[in-house]
């Protein structure tokens, strides 16, 4: 993961003299986190828009239903689906209509929009949030383990690719014995467990 220099390197800069522009939005600023490579924003995540001696136009948002988020001055702009870095180059554009030289960093603060599922007989069905790479025997065990009477052998992981529903058979005893371990697959956003 590229590296974003320092506020406190630019801050240093003599007055005049135009700012190092930051390499990768992806560095982790004060209640920030790592996004997982790949990383896209989505609805519901939570981003600091940071400029830099630019405060007013500054703001922490969260990103909409309809994927936009809004900030001071620069009104609605579209970040769902977008990269960090994709957001920042497009936060900066808007903002050249008001500031010379416009230097914004995007901080990830929060991950609301990746989320997988688990239903059926585990301790504790639900959604849990996708931050990094799980697979479909850490999600189980994250559900509280399998109930005593499921059908451990017809787990699916029910995903859609390209507007496909497919699905993904995981056979939790052959797992366990150390069988067939290329069943336990990466989880991706939106799938869905289902324990029968």
């Amino acid at each position: 993961m590229l590296s974003m220099p320092g506020v406190t390197a630019q801050q240093d800069a003599s007055p005049g003299t135009k700012p190092a522009t930051p390499q990768s939005t992806t560095a982790v600023g004060t209640n920030g986190v790592v996004p997982p490579e790949g990383y896209v924003i989505g609805a519901e995540d939570v981003l600091s828009i940071l400029f830099w001696r630019e405060k007013n136009l500054s703001s922490d948002v969260t990103v909409r239903p309809d994927g936009r988020i809004s900030l001071p001055l620069l009104n609605d702009i579209q970040a769902a689906g977008l990269t960090t870095d994709e957001l920042r180059e497009k936060v900066m554009a808007a903002a050249s209509k008001f500031v010379e030289d416009a230097t914004a960093t995007v901080v990830v603060k929060q991950i609301n929009s990746r989320k997988v599922f688990i239903t059926g007989n585990v301790t504790k069905p639900g959604l849990y949030p996708l931050t990094g790479p799980m697979s479909v025997m850490q999600l189980i065990a994250l559900a509280g383990g399998l109930f005593e009477f499921s059908d451990s052998s017809k787990i699916r992981v029910m995903r859609t690719e390209n507007g496909v529903p497919i699905a993904h058979r995981f056979n939790y005893k052959t797992f366990a014995d150390g069988k067939n371990l290329k069943q336990n697959i990466e989880l991706k956003p939106g799938d869905v467990v289902v324990v029968p």
